[in-house]
């Protein structure tokens, strides 16, 4: 006989079914992880806008995007681009109760309303230094535009496959950013950066002689796009300088010194190339006249190897069908220039690269090759300036004097 306590047979049932095993699951061991909710550019778009609120709600003003500061710098430029988009305020409005960023604040129209608007009391003037009556009245600005402010790009959609180019450029090394070289490198078609964001210099306008501190100065106004859509109309003289005190960068080609960004010398500078699609997708294959242009310093043929694996060329062979080669001329600005000309019949039309990403490819043209080789001829000329093409009757036409005629 044992002096241990004997334990009898214990009852315990076996779930006999799925349902049973899952009934028994009082943990939740079984229960399957919720799938991650895919993330659309409306999210990032209000994800991206509540940094810019929380950074608000932090340091009680909103980020500067002229600070030296890259985060806030970032957020500040961020800031800007939306408010230079009606469609992205329009989606932002129902975040933007707390302290009305997306609002435009109306401008007091005198001196007192200015004061009266004074809650905090801030501007208060006991020492009478805001009396000015006793000054001299000031002259207001014979130039009306003479300080330039930073507005909507109306056509950003015209740039914005430039700026998206210059950074896959700058990703692959074939671009790089170098230090500012002057005002002699403000020209038509150059990329620099100021404050952290892109801009393009699209327009270069006529020269302007003005008196500035009684000297005579010659000054050009400029079309400046900056990558958050928006434009300026600054002189050169006055980007230069930004430039300059902000420690801004120009864009310029790799294997170039910084004081060759301009035009090359006495030798070829690359060549501008026209490719045919060979694609089989009907989309494609069926659009008459459709063709690549684009821009390589060394041989077309090695360039375009394994084009049926990129985006860039439809993911599909191309064949060459002319190439120019360019001795002394600036390419940046003369491959700008085609694209420009050709902006109104560039192909819309979004490809799918081998890692599932959504590209949009911006140097394909709906435009016959003749008219091609006619714009070709008038940017070496320097004459395309005074003609627009015409998609209508697939011809390129003179400002004023008719359409191009060729022997």
């Amino acid at each position: 006989m044992s002096d241990g306590m004997s334990i009898g047979p214990v009852d315990f049932a076996f779930p006999t079914n799925i349902d049973a095993i899952l009934d028994s699951d009082v943990d939740g061991l079984l229960d399957a992880p919720e799938k991650a909710k895919k993330v659309t550019s409306a999210d990032r778009l209000e994800r991206a806008f509540l940094e810019i609120v929380e950074f608000r709600r932090s340091h009680g003003r909103v980020p500067d995007p002229q600070t030296r500061t890259i985060a806030e710098r970032k957020l500040g430029a961020r800031l800007d681009g939306i408010l230079a988009n009606d469609d992205k305020i329009a989606a932002l409005k129902p975040l933007d109760d707390e302290f009305g960023l997306l609002e435009a604040p109306e401008a007091p129209v005198s001196l007192d309303d200015l004061l009266e608007g004074d809650d905090l009391d801030l501007l208060a003037d006991e020492s009478g230094l805001l009396d000015v009556s006793d000054l001299p009245i000031r002259k207001a600005p014979s130039e009306i535009d003479s300080v330039a402010k930073r507005k909507k790009a109306q056509d950003f959609d015209q740039f914005e496959h430039l700026f998206k180019d210059k950074h896959t450029e700058l990703a692959e090394k074939t671009m790089r950013l170098a230090p500012f070289k002057g005002l002699r490198t403000v020209t038509e078609g150059r990329f620099f950066v100021l404050n952290g964001v892109m801009l393009f210099v699209a327009e270069v306008g006529e020269t302007r002689e003005m008196v500035v501190g009684g000297k005579a100065e010659q000054k050009q106004r400029l079309r400046v796009i900056f990558e958050n859509g928006t434009e300026s109309a600054m002189y050169r003289q006055s980007l230069s300088i930004r430039l300059f005190e902000q420690d801004g960068q120009a864009i310029v080609q790799t294997g170039l010194n910084d004081d060759e960004v301009l035009d090359g010398d006495d030798v070829a500078s690359g060549y501008i190339y026209v490719l045919r699609s060979l694609s089989d997708d009907p989309k494609i294959s069926g659009m008459e006249h459709l063709h690549k242009i684009g821009f390589s310093r060394g041989a077309v043929d090695k360039r375009i190897q394994n084009a049926e694996k990129s985006p860039t060329y439809l993911m599909a062979p191309v064949e060459v069908v002319a190439t120019y080669q360019t001795y002394n001329l600036n390419v940046v600005k003369f491959e700008n220039l085609l694209h420009r000309v050709f902006a109104e019949v560039r192909l819309d039309l979004t490809q799918i690269d081998r890692k599932g990403r959504d590209y949009d490819p911006s140097e394909w043209f709906v435009v016959p090759r003749f008219v091609i080789d006619q714009a070709v001829e008038l940017i070496v000329s320097g004459e395309i300036v005074d003609y627009v093409y015409d998609a209508q009757t697939q011809r390129l036409v003179g400002l004023g004097r008719g359409e191009v005629t060729w022997q």
